[in-house]
């Protein structure tokens, strides 16, 4: 009962909406490894841009280019704002008040120990926030001018006029109070605070996002704000300076030119009636005018200062100043009548998208004397965050809370063939982290998303639009910019609880070291649809080695194995493969087959670093051995 070779070339795409029985020739789990030409092979891999890192966890990336020709990055953070040139991350995080000379005293709380007493009546700052003092006098000992006089991060809120800092060299290093340390910093001590830092969790009970906005009305008191709540940010270029505004806060400009730190829009010199605050803040490419959505309304001959969710605002016509409607320029609102908040806008082809909590709007420059108009687009096609879209070739993708959605001149539900395996294991209540990415070069979009048991992200699913591919992983990245500016698509995640931006597609390790658990495993493979058992004898695989390292790659070809489609699988058989393996001789025997193949830096071999791999057609020698 010999049988000629037998040649697998499984589907494209992992399946995990059927059973692994009726996914026959489809493949049916992985991670890390990408269809391309309908082939799987292992992602690219990533490496750290440069060894400095920042602070805060990366949640936006936005790149553009000086007259000069200059390429600059921008990089939001729960804590901060930065601009990275050349490798260094200069903070231009904006500031949220500067005190009179004097308003601010020190006390050390005890002899041998770096906590320090605060005291500023009023203070508005909140834990994390970062405040540098100037002027400040030494307490007398350890605590010198030198090691007040710096920036710190606030350590406890103790009430509304003190707050504690630990007293640190300009190093970092811990600097404990002594005996002699017993003065308060003198008369002419200044606090210069940022803005206040924002939270690292999303905040199911006051959140933006989550059903209707908080529990009160806007702008009171107990309403949400964007101290209470998970920090995203939106940028963008105008010209060759920047826009930043961390969401439901103040709209800031970084003018390139002048360098510093950004300011708030209503500080600008002209500033007529600009937003106090906004959602999310875009540039419109053609007709350039400033769009703010989710802006606080024009009542009399003043903005009123409180969010209204549902409102666009937008500039005069190349200017960053003029938000005053006129007759005799282009600023003016309008306001979307579907849902209870704007979650999210994204410029794509002709039109800006506007994604309310249950619709989809288009919004387009219609000229004089509208300015703008927007369109119904569809209703119940939700957006699940705020960076939760994604411009393709195609069309915009996006994810919903049910599943995931392409617009291209109408919406269309993408058939997925791993939904229930995200959704079903997905922390909703972290849903607002979610990032779409696009990744040109091998045709895919994909989101970051946090499983169930994490508050952070920490998976992936990609969707080739190409091969019609899905894939899945775990890999955790919390802002993502694809290439264009920069050659290589670009990412933040952390290493060692420390924050870097990581440079993707670059050689085939994970920073240097070898990528872990890389690996695709079939459906089940049976022989005479299960009435016989089958006997592999001999595996002939279909592998290219690619990389630097591809001479010296190698890869496992683990044959699992079990009678029955209830059974769990057994490891049968792993074999070792290659760039000159042409055979591997194997003993396996039963009704059904599932082969997995996986990179292997297991200890007992070797770390293999340097290679990638792609899988093609590979043949099994199998012959029907008896039916029990």
């Amino acid at each position: 009962n010999n049988m000629p070779l037998t040649k697998y070339k499984f589907q494209p795409g992992i399946n995990k909406e059927m059973t692994d029985l009726v996914d026959k020739g489809g493949w049916a789990d992985g991670n890390l490894v990408r269809f391309r030409k309908s082939l799987p092979e292992k992602i690219g891999g990533w490496v750290k841009e440069t060894s400095n890192y920042f602070l805060g966890t990366g949640r936006a990336l936005t790149a553009w280019v000086s007259l000069a020709s200059t390429r600059y990055l921008g990089i939001g953070t729960t804590w901060k704002y930065y601009v990275q040139e050349g490798g260094t991350f200069d903070d231009i995080t904006p500031i949220r008040a500067t005190t009179s000379a004097g308003d601010v005293t020190f006390a050390k709380v005890a002899n041998g120990d770096a906590t320090i007493t605060v005291s500023d009546t009023a203070h508005g700052a909140v834990q994390n926030d970062f405040v540098t003092f100037s002027g400040a006098a030494s307490l007398g000992g350890n605590i010198t001018d030198t090691v007040l006089n710096q920036e710190y991060q606030i350590a406890t809120i103790v009430n509304a006029n003190s707050y504690t800092i630990e007293a640190k060299d300009t190093s970092g290093d811990p600097v404990l109070a002594a005996a002699g340390d017993s003065g308060n910093g003198g008369g002419s001590t200044v606090g210069t605070y940022q803005i206040n830092v924002g939270l690292d969790v999303y905040v199911q009970s006051t959140g933006w996002g989550a059903g209707l906005w908080g529990d009160s009305v806007w702008g009171s008191a107990t309403a949400s704000s964007a101290t209470n709540q998970l920090r995203l940010w939106s940028n963008d270029a105008f010209g060759e300076d920047l826009l930043i505004n961390p969401r439901g806060s103040g709209v800031y400009y970084w003018d390139l030119s002048a360098g510093g730190r950004a300011v708030n829009i209503t500080s600008l010199s002209g500033a007529n009636l600009s937003p106090t605050a906004g959602l999310q803040t875009i540039v419109s490419d053609i007709d350039r005018h400033i769009i703010i959505l989710g802006a606080d309304p024009i009542v009399g001959s003043a903005r009123t200062g409180s969010i209204d969710p549902l409102l666009i605002a937008f500039s005069s016509q190349e200017s960053a100043t003029d938000w005053n409607p006129t007759a005799t320029n282009t600023a003016g609102s309008l306001r979307l009548s579907s849902g209870s908040q704007i979650v999210a806008g994204l410029r794509s082809r002709q039109e800006i998208l506007i994604w309310t909590d249950v619709s989809l709007y288009s919004m387009q420059f219609v000229g004089a004397p509208f300015t703008f108009g927007v369109n119904l687009i569809n209703e119940n096609v939700g957006l699940i965050s705020p960076n939760g879209a994604v411009n393709g070739p195609d069309g915009v993708y996006w994810m919903a809370r049910d599943g995931f959605y392409i617009y291209n001149g109408a919406v269309k539900r993408l058939v997925c063939s791993v939904l229930n395996y995200v959704l079903d294991d997905f922390n909703s209540s972290q849903a607002f982290k979610v990032v779409g990415f696009s990744n040109r070069e091998f045709n895919e979009i994909g989101w970051f998303y946090p499983s169930s048991s994490s508050s952070e992200i920490d998976r992936y699913v990609c969707y080739n639009y190409l091969d019609g591919a899905w894939s899945i992983g775990e890999l955790s990245r919390t802002a993502w910019l694809d290439d264009g500016i920069f050659q290589k698509p670009r990412a933040t995640g952390k290493s060692d609880d420390n924050s870097y931006l990581y440079i993707h597609e670059d050689g085939s390790d994970a920073d240097g070291s070898p990528m872990d658990n890389v690996f695709i495993e079939s459906g089940d493979i049976d022989i005479d649809e299960g009435n016989q058992f089958g006997f592999v004898s001999r595996i002939i695989p279909d592998v290219k080695f690619l990389g630097t390292n591809s001479t010296g790659g190698q890869i496992n070809f683990v044959l699992k194995t079990r009678n029955y489609p209830g059974e769990s699988l057994t490891v049968n058989s792993t074999s070792n493969v290659t760039s000159t393996t042409d055979q591997n001789f194997v003993r396996a025997r039963s009704r059904q087959m599932v082969l997995r193949v996986q990179s292997d830096d297991d200890a007992d071999v070797g770390v293999r670093t340097g290679f990638k791999w792609r899988l093609g057609a590979n043949r099994f020698d199998i012959r029907t051995d008896g039916r029990r």
